[in-house]
């Protein structure tokens, strides 16, 4: 016997939020993405629900409720407007890459002077230059870690810090970088830009840098989750939408969520919400009781991008032609799961991580190492 209920606690808190988030964002979502940038009334009145040391321990002053309060939080947010929610959660996902492989004195010399101010913005890229697609490069010298190049597009306009992470550890830079504006796809309401890395001459210095694998690997997990409660919240919304529209509109003398073939689909797409989220609050649980959780994480990541590109394209579709037009939100829903679904190192690393997981405990490795070298008849 089990119970999937949340405590008294957790249910409060997504009620204050959800409230928020349906009387704030929801209701204002088009001028956000307009003006590619959040009024500083909507910054301070999420900065006074007190959600910004959710995840901090008490010794720092925070209320230590863990990641499975964040994604319910997240998940709220995501349901009223992702770009917002990427705004005021200004610290965001570099929090566990600091937390992880700095500790508590890292977190009290980089994120707690910003924890008060509702406009700080804090960026976390990925740094995965053993890719092809690498488009900036780590330069070390004799006396300092730097890095030069650029970032085709990062959610911010701003920054307060770059925390860059990659899969030995976590470098942070506080001056060294610039922003291009440019015009952006999903979650508008954030900002978008070209983020510069030093200059042709002259790489961005991190102010400091510390290498440790396996927290690497455990902010990696926290960025994926983060994502993923995000998303949840907008093919949910975007299923909701579509489903509440479906038993509107009348065709052949009853509502169109009354022909089967729609009812199933709709079905299908509720399942596909409940069953991502379950993966994701599994890894968050885990992740609480301080297990093994990375490999969790990674497969509720792709569990989350998978239903996405289900979920939002059919709920669009359920619209008919009207569904692409911006009087409606399902084309923002579509733009910004796509646009989710290529951070924190996108799903190819997700499922990569997951599988080396499966490969391990099945006893598999040196067949996936054959598989992988094409040495598999």
């Amino acid at each position: 016997m089990f119970d999937l209920a949340l405590n008294d606690d957790l249910a409060m808190i997504q009620d204050v939020v959800c409230r928020f988030a349906s009387d704030v964002l929801s209701e204002h979502y088009r001028d956000f993405e307009a003006d590619k940038a959040i009024p500083e009334s909507v910054l301070t009145a999420y900065a006074e629900l007190g959600l910004a040391g959710l995840e901090l321990s008490e010794s720092l002053g925070g209320a230590a409720l863990g990641s499975l309060a964040k994604t319910i939080v997240l998940e709220e947010l995501g349901f009223g407007d992702a770009g917002a929610a990427v705004a005021l959660d200004g610290i965001g996902s570099a929090l566990y890459a600091i937390a992880e492989t700095g500790g508590d004195s890292a977190l009290e010399q980089y994120i707690l002077p910003l924890l008060d101010k509702p406009e700080a913005r804090v960026l976390l890229i990925w740094d995965d230059n053993q890719s092809y697609r690498a488009t900036f490069s780590r330069v070390d010298t004799a006396d300092q870690i730097g890095y030069q190049g650029l970032v085709p597009w990062v959610s911010a306009n701003r920054a307060d810090l770059i925390v860059v992470l990659d899969a030995d550890g976590v470098s942070v830079l506080e001056h060294g970088y610039s922003f291009n504006k440019v015009k952006g796809s999903g979650l508008r309401a954030a900002g978008a830009a070209e983020l510069v890395l030093g200059t042709d001459d002259k790489p961005a210095p991190a102010a400091a840098r510390w290498e440790n694998t396996a927290g690497a690997a455990r902010a990696l997990a926290r960025w994926q989750l983060y994502i993923s409660a995000l998303m949840i919240g907008v093919f949910r919304v975007a299923a909701e939408t579509s489903r509440e529209y479906a038993m509107e509109r009348v065709a052949f003398g009853k509502p169109i969520a009354h022909h089967q073939a729609l009812a199933f689909l709709i079905a299908d797409m509720r399942t596909a919400v409940d069953g991502a989220r379950l993966l994701m609050h599994d890894a968050a649980c885990r992740a609480d009781a301080n297990l093994p959780f990375e490999a969790a994480a990674a497969t509720a990541f792709v569990e989350v991008i998978e239903a996405s590109m289900f979920i939002t394209p059919n709920a669009l579709q359920i619209f008919g032609g009207q569904g692409f037009m911006q009087d409606l939100p399902l084309e923002k829903y579509m733009r910004e799961a796509r646009t989710l679904g290529l951070m924190a190192g996108g799903v190819d690393l997700a499922r990569e991580i997951a599988g080396r997981d499966i490969c391990a405990n099945e006893g598999l490795v040196e067949l996936s190492a054959l598989a992988e070298h094409g040495d598999l008849r």
